[in-house]
């Protein structure tokens, strides 16, 4: 299988997990980046108050999303472009509870994504003084972007998993993340299966029954 996934990196408008205010989307198919897109979010009311500390990082402001789509109006489009693909992000523990809090916010299905968290990989691949992403990105050649812009954090994030990948001599991401010793987690837990009752220990059983005054064969050798 050849090196597919979806890059994705959310902004917020504060520190509310649903306040995701944009998105940057990159596909990769066979280790090349291919296709990419963005698009700002209309934060869900009740977590639509943007922040100074965050307006300073990324420089969105309510006025700039006042004709954006809502969550629910834009979430289509994202599982759209991502399709079945392995999702990938920076630090993806952050991006995933984007996801979740918004659709939480929202009252709307969470979507089911295998994703990987480049920030994993880069510690097992790389020996850095920093894991942020401008340092990692720029360790494997992908300098000079505008940080905090959407496209280009999920462009970043592409570049570190494609080399990680080639590095590793991985053929695809699940390959990757075997090798590098880290997790392909699930958006969705997936549906649990019932255990079968214990069955009672052997001896126990036998007890049993002898005590009701029949008789059981000895339990078969494992």
């Amino acid at each position: 299988m050849p090196v597919d996934f979806t890059a994705i990196d959310f902004e917020t408008a504060n520190s509310s997990s649903a306040s995701a205010c944009s998105v940057g989307l990159v596909k990769v198919r066979d280790g090349k980046m291919v296709d990419r897109r963005g698009w700002l979010i209309r934060p869900p009311a009740g977590h639509d108050a943007f922040v100074e500390w965050n307006v300073r990082i990324h420089g969105i402001m309510a006025s700039d999303v006042a004709d954006a789509a809502l969550w629910t109006e834009q979430l289509p489009d994202l599982c759209a472009f991502a399709e079945d693909d392995v999702l990938v992000a920076h630090n993806a523990g952050f991006d995933m509870g984007v996801i979740r809090g918004a659709c939480a916010a929202t009252f709307v299905d969470m979507p089911s994504f295998g994703y990987l968290c480049s920030l994993q990989v880069a510690r097992k691949t790389y020996r850095l003084d920093s894991y942020r992403l401008p340092s990692v990105a720029s360790a494997v050649g992908f300098e000079d972007f505008p940080h905090h812009d959407a496209i280009a954090d999920a462009e970043a994030c592409a570049a570190i998993v494609i080399h990680a990948a080639d590095r590793w001599g991985a053929g695809d991401v699940q390959q990757l993340a075997a090798v590098a010793g880290v997790r392909i987690s699930a958006t969705v837990a997936p549906a649990s299966v019932p255990a079968p009752a214990a069955a009672p220990h052997a001896a126990a059983q036998q007890a049993a029954v002898l005590a009701a005054g029949g008789w059981a064969p000895p339990p078969l050798s494992v």
